[in-house]
């Protein structure tokens, strides 16, 4: 049925080429007024501009036309125009994205933006670039945290046997693994509903994600653990961009690059203002939290599913960015 959806917008949208595609949709799984919402507008608004209204856009938010991976499935087959998305399930299409994965690498905002907007971050989306995507610009969501019904997570103790929702991600399984919960890879759609049945008793997530989501009506407890930072990436659809002069192409890198910038500003934003929504909703928020046993315990589990196969030289560089 997703894909019926796909095909009908994508058929609404595409006339006989790229010059004519007046109307690009811009996929995303979270709601309108979300930092990915606030992304998504700022992209089409900057196209719009730049294009003299040759090109206008509408979101497909709140997963509308599939989660993530549909979404990006969508964009390798032509029936997606523009997808703002985790790296959650890109990784399963360019595994040297995981390395932005593991936990306890990037030490704050300054640095991991100054890695994804430097030479690392353009040979990732270059990769992208050999599977069937554009990746235009990364952004992000912000640094996880865990969410849970159970109980405060203070120590790696208090994680033991929870059951977690984690994306589908084996770095990120297995950092939990480590760290002793359940993880429970489950598609985004999915996650609320199975809080809300006990299906599973926690996710992890960053503010944004979790006053987008409004988990207080579903959690209790959240640790602000900052145990990975979760990027964000703009990809568009080759069968799109490969059809655009090099002046409209322009006016996409342009447009996903204000998307970011204003990702970035709202991600800020949520930052400073979102542990207050949450603690005003009801949740028990826990911010005196020792890291060092989680990164211990993490570090030691999840790394190895990362340098076993692709070596440590990313892992390196990426700590060397100053």
């Amino acid at each position: 049925m997703k894909h019926v959806l796909i095909g009908s917008i994508a058929a609404l949208a595409l006339t006989t080429g790229a010059e004519a595609r007046q109307k690009i949709v811009v996929g995303h799984a979270l709601s309108p007024s979300s930092h990915y919402g606030v992304g998504a507008q700022a992209f089409i608004d900057t196209l719009t501009e730049l294009s003299g209204g040759a090109f206008t856009g509408e979101q497909a938010p709140a997963s509308q036309l599939g989660g993530e991976r549909d979404m990006i499935e969508g964009l390798q087959i032509g029936s997606m125009d523009v997808v703002i998305t985790s790296t959650g399930p890109l990784g399963n299409f360019v595994p040297e994205i995981f390395a932005l994965d593991l936990p306890f690498l990037f030490r704050d905002y300054d640095h991991a933006r100054k890695v994804l907007d430097g030479e690392i971050g353009q040979e990732l989306l270059d990769r992208i670039g050999e599977n069937n995507l554009v990746g235009l610009a990364w952004t992000e969501n912000g640094f996880r945290h865990v969410t849970n019904s159970q109980r405060p997570i203070r120590t790696p103790e208090d994680l033991q046997g929870l059951k977690l929702r984690t994306m589908e991600n084996k770095v990120h399984m297995a950092a939990f693994t480590g760290m002793g919960a359940a993880p429970t890879p489950m598609a985004w759609p999915e996650v609320f509903g199975a809080l809300q049945q006990g299906v599973v008793d926690g996710q992890e997530n960053p503010v944004t994600v979790i006053t987008a989501a409004k988990f207080w009506e579903v959690q209790k407890y959240v640790s602000l653990t900052g145990h990975v930072y979760s990027p964000a990436v703009v990809l568009a659809s080759p069968a799109l961009y490969d059809g655009l002069s090099d002046e409209q192409k322009g006016w996409f890198l342009e447009a996903a690059k204000a998307s970011a910038a204003a990702t970035r500003a709202e991600v800020n934003r949520l930052e400073e203002e979102g542990v207050a929504m949450l603690l005003a909703n009801g949740m028990e928020v826990i911010t005196e939290i020792d890291r060092a046993p989680f990164a211990a315990l993490a570090e030691q589990s999840s790394y190895a599913v990362y340098t076993d196969q692709y070596g440590t030289g990313m892992v390196e560089r990426i700590k060397a960015v100053e």
